[in-house]
């Protein structure tokens, strides 16, 4: 941090503050957040046109959809969604508990390291280095990586907890929290591996074993990566930017408990008419089920937060691409129980229906809400309460609303009618369609999920530039701690 740098807080007095909040690391993250961001969506734009037109891959082995499409995963979840989370939780941790970040050089090590990892899986898997479990497929040298940043982020986060100068901790810090621990267990667990080289291993795991353990993985990287960790996002930005208290916080802590108890037993859903054992299919399908509740509740508890201030939708594109945020949260988590229901997978599973509901939650929640809240937080990273162009910020709200729409109409109604087709037989039990008819079929389809996904990476650059103009047009800032503390953050 620049310490000839004034605090505009104090511009007008000769006096400095006596601690101030530690931003850079923050400032740093929601940067490269959206730098990763755009990175990310154009690798998904080219892999959705290879769909389409499959002869875009020119041959190279390095361009092909088996290895970029595990780069673009990676890429908008860990480089895009976990600079994000970084970047937010640092600066809410510090707000709420009115300190400042606990080790500032290690917030610096987890920043530097972050991008280490992310650069290592750029370079690595369009080379072809996998371990071929879907949202772990880095080897073991970055995993291991991985590990010492994560403990290094805890260590971060639940020493600035530790030392805060507010009783109470803020519900956004709990979703925070649940997240870290859950992730590194996760991470630890489904990454056994025995290696075997030094950019080759075997899973610890066999069988229906490695195949559990990986979709207990899977499921709750949604559940506590994209999850947990943008709900904590909510219900901090949402009343911030609404000038509103949460709705409920009540029922914000009943949300936190539920949804974090229910979340870990959902995974067996995606194994539905595996070898896995009935009863455990049958329990995820359960949990699943169970979810809809404490997910709606959280839904309901952003949206009300709203309550009296609904005028405000109409002039504030940030409050809009929060609220937005929460409808597709909603929608994907009414889906989710929907298609995890038994009679329901056999007609949705491994068709493109899958990819619309994982895109509606991915682009509609975890997009909208990782754009709203970076809207709010960057310009107070640079001396300002707002970003370069509002009109802007409007304009990628439209691009982005409409990208999506595009794209999860395309996949669904592309994957219902996949399902349909491929189970459909004749009166002498023949298929009544081949599977290259299907993908014929499939087509149209496809060019309109490129389309959806070409808008939603043109806002991606439309921010890109507003954000840009927002740094160049302003200074980074030394914000005071403030030396009296409220009740309630």
């Amino acid at each position: 941090m620049n310490t000839n740098e004034v605090p505009m807080a104090f511009t007008n007095t000769q006096m400095a503050p006596s601690e101030v909040y530690s931003d850079t690391a923050v400032r740093q993250f929601a940067i490269m957040s959206v730098v990763w961001g755009v990175v990310g969506m154009l690798v998904g734009v080219i892999i959705a046109s290879q769909l389409a037109w499959p002869d875009l891959n020119m041959g190279i082995p390095w361009l092909s959809y088996g290895r970029l499409r595990p780069l673009h995963t990676n890429a908008v979840i860990f480089a895009f969604g976990g600079c994000a989370l970084m970047a937010t939780s640092f600066f809410v941790v510090q707000r709420t508990c009115q300190v400042r970040l606990f080790c500032p050089p290690l917030a610096s090590f987890v920043f530097w390291g972050w991008q280490a990892v992310i650069v290592a899986a750029a370079i690595s898997l369009p080379l072809g280095y996998t371990t071929g479990k879907e949202y772990a497929e880095l080897e073991w040298p970055i995993d291991i990586l991985i590990t010492l940043v994560w403990v290094s982020y805890a260590i971060v986060f639940f020493g600035t907890i530790g030392r805060r100068r507010v009783k109470h901790i803020y519900v956004a810090n709990w979703f925070y929290g649940a997240f870290i621990i859950a992730v590194a267990l996760l991470h630890v667990v489904n990454s056994a591996e025995v290696p075997a080289g030094w950019m080759k291993s075997y899973s610890a795991y066999a069988g229906v074993q490695d195949a559990m353990v990986q979709w207990w993985y899977g499921h709750n990287a949604v559940g506590f990566f994209l999850t947990a960790g943008f709900l904590g996002m909510m219900y901090y930005f949402i009343p911030k930017q609404a000038e509103r208290p949460v709705y409920s916080y009540r029922l914000s802590i009943v949300h936190f408990w539920a949804l974090i108890f229910t979340y870990m037993w959902a995974g067996p859903h995606h194994l539905h008419y595996t070898a896995l054992p009935d009863w455990t299919q049958s329990l995820g399908m359960v949990f699943s089920l169970i979810l809809l509740a404490p997910s709606w509740g959280g839904m309901i508890n952003g949206v009300m937060t709203l309550s009296g201030a609904w005028h405000k939708l109409r002039d504030d594109p940030i409050l809009r691409f929060l609220i937005v945020s929460l409808s597709f949260y909603g929608m994907s988590t009414f889906e989710g129980p929907m298609m995890a229901i038994k009679t329901v997978n056999a007609l949705s599973h491994y068709t493109d229906w899958t990819v619309g509901h994982v895109h509606s939650g991915a682009l509609g929640w975890v997009g909208f809400v990782t754009m709203g809240s970076l809207y709010y937080l960057i310009p107070r990273m640079f001396g300002g309460k707002t970003m370069y162009s509002i009109k802007a910020i409007e304009l990628h709200f439209w691009m982005a609303t409409i990208g999506v729409v595009f794209y999860i109409a395309a996949m669904w109604i592309a994957g219902v009618m996949q399902g349909l087709m491929w189970g459909a037989v004749n009166t002498d039990g023949t298929l009544t369609y081949t599977f290259v008819e299907s993908v014929k079929a499939t087509f149209p389809f496809y060019v309109v999920r490129m389309v959806g996904g070409l808008l939603y990476l043109s806002g991606m650059l439309v921010m890109a530039w507003n954000v840009w103009m927002t740094a160049i047009s302003g200074r980074s800032v030394l914000v005071p701690v403030p030396a009296f503390q409220p009740a309630h953050a």
